[in-house]
């Protein structure tokens, strides 16, 4: 499979635009020819380089409508094995030319975006299952499989399913997954990726291969390196194999559906339905924006249920569900499959920034105790950025501690303002300061209450400058992590917020 593009370039290959103004690394013929001769195909075809310089952040599909990407590559080298990769590696560490590795760049921050130049690793031909040891329940898959194919591969081959369902399923890839700690719409039941994975094999900055874990269910044999790199979105090694943990495909399946007069009153279901012990696959609380967005439900806050197990599970978690939303009203279990039908539908993401309107979603995470004052701050304070349209919230993954909560926002410049009329540039500059203006408010109140940065989304430019923050002392930790395993620096530069040598990381 190959990546699949949120939009249109609205220029011709030759004419595209880079829109971060950064010193791009180029690559002199003599150090193509040599990647040229370790690696299947290396490349430096406009329409190559430009579907290299983007991803899924939605900023950069206004930028698109206006012919630029936020940043192309010198080449494209799309390996087809382990060897390969660290053959690359080694020649780009050498020259000190930056690498930057992607999957199906269906990522939402910039994290697969060449920002400096240099080549751009295009992992999906490192595809396919490995093994599966379906007596132990695990399975060897290599980084550049796509959702579907894996899923297909593991249920028709072996009936047996990873349960990881993320949004992005038919547009991302395993390596993918694991590089941003994603999370699946199942993560209740299954857990997110990085309760998955048992081990990895990584390439690291200098064209070293190394293993980590996966030799056994638990181990103490020092500090767990797979968790290391799970997250780190190749800043710090190619994660090019992993190990995953699998199950059974389940047989039992049940559903519910119920709307609450508050949200608060249902995220208190939600924490008292996971406190017992029971853990529905999705648990999904939405505003009344949302609902009747989504549902034809607006003086409600509903909450949908599924659950999928076996039979013999499936009855007692959900007497469970009932029992919490006894003081609920029930509701027609269709919205369940109205969900199911619609819940991976982005179509209308690129015209409404085609149309002039700013949106996009933030991803948090918390403690059950912080989260209804999280809720109505972060949505105070996005009504308080002017030209804020619409801000509204959905709980999507829940936990015994805590909860995941998924903010959309919606901005148009006022009316009568030089940016509400036909001057491109003033309409861009709104754009920027108003997108970059939201994304603080609701950091600010998530930081201000214990919260995490991002649940499942990862960091990469659009997080970055909050992420010293976010991590207090400890970001001196990851810095050090990354002078020691990637000392000159090639590694996906100016992500995570950490320093580059080829630039500052700049903001659009």
């Amino acid at each position: 499979m190959e990546p699949t593009p949120v939009t249109a370039i609205d220029a011709a290959p030759a004419a595209v635009t880079d829109r971060l103004p950064v010193g791009r690394v180029g690559l002199d013929t003599a150090l193509v020819g040599r990647l040229a001769d370790v690696c299947d195909s290396v490349t430096a075809d406009d329409v190559v380089r430009a579907e290299a310089g983007r991803d899924w952040w939605p900023l950069a599909i206004g930028w698109a409508a206006a012919g630029a990407v936020p940043s192309r590559p010198a080449v494209v080298a799309r390996p087809s094995d382990t060897a390969q990769v660290a053959a690359v590696l080694a020649l780009c560490d050498a020259a000190g030319v930056p690498v930057t590795a992607a999957g199906g760049r269906s990522g939402v921050c910039g994290a697969s975006v060449p920002l400096f130049g240099g080549v751009a690793l295009d992992c999906t031909g490192l595809d396919g299952i490995v093994d599966v040891d379906a007596a132990s329940l695990v399975a060897d898959v290599r980084a550049g499989t796509f959702g579907p194919d894996l899923e297909d591969g593991l249920r028709a081959g072996h009936g047996v399913t990873l349960g990881h369902w993320p949004q992005s399923m038919a547009l991302s890839t395993v390596g993918g997954w694991l590089a941003c700690r994603g999370a699946g719409q199942y993560s209740n039941r299954y857990g997110k990726i990085e309760d998955m994975v048992v081990g990895l094999e990584v390439v690291l900055a200098d064209g070293r291969i190394i293993r980590t874990g996966g030799s056994g269910p638990r181990a103490a044999t020092g500090p767990d390196l797979t968790q290391l790199f799970v997250g780190s979105e190749g800043t710090l090694g190619v994660i090019t194999e992993a190990r995953l943990r699998v199950h059974p495909v389940p047989e039992g399946e049940g559903r519910r559906a119920f709307g609450f007069a508050t949200f608060a009153e249902g995220l208190e279901a939600c924490r008292r339905i996971l406190r017992r012990g029971a853990t529905p696959a999705v648990l999904r609380l939405y505003d009344a924006t949302e609902s009747a967005r989504s549902f034809d439900q607006p003086d409600r806050h509903v909450l949908i249920v599924l659950d999928e197990a076996d039979p013999a599970f499936v009855a007692p978690t959900l007497a469970v569900v009932d029992a919490e939303c006894a003081g609920a009203d029930p509701l027609d279990v269709a919205l369940v499959e109205r969900w199911l039908g619609h819940r991976n539908d982005v179509s209308a993401l690129a015209p409404l920034w085609r149309s002039g309107v700013v949106v996009d979603t933030v991803e948090v995470a918390a403690r059950w105790s912080a989260l209804p004052g999280l809720y109505d701050a972060v949505l105070a304070a996005l009504a308080d950025v002017e030209g804020t349209l619409v801000a509204s919230s959905h709980q999507s993954h829940a936990y015994t501690d805590g909860a995941c909560l998924y903010f959309t926002f919606a901005g148009r410049p006022p009316a009568g303002s030089p940016a509400a009329g036909a001057d491109p540039a003033a309409r861009d500059a709104w754009t920027s300061a108003y997108y970059r203006a939201a994304w603080d408010a609701v950091t600010a109140a998530t930081l201000a209450a214990g919260g995490a940065l991002s649940h499942h989304h990862g960091i990469g430019i659009n997080r970055g400058r909050f992420l010293a923050d976010g991590l207090g002392p400890a970001f001196d930790v990851l810095a050090a992590v990354k002078d020691a395993l990637d000392p000159r620096g090639i590694l996906n530069p100016g992500k995570l917020g950490l320093s580059s040598p080829f630039g500052e990381v700049p903001w659009p």
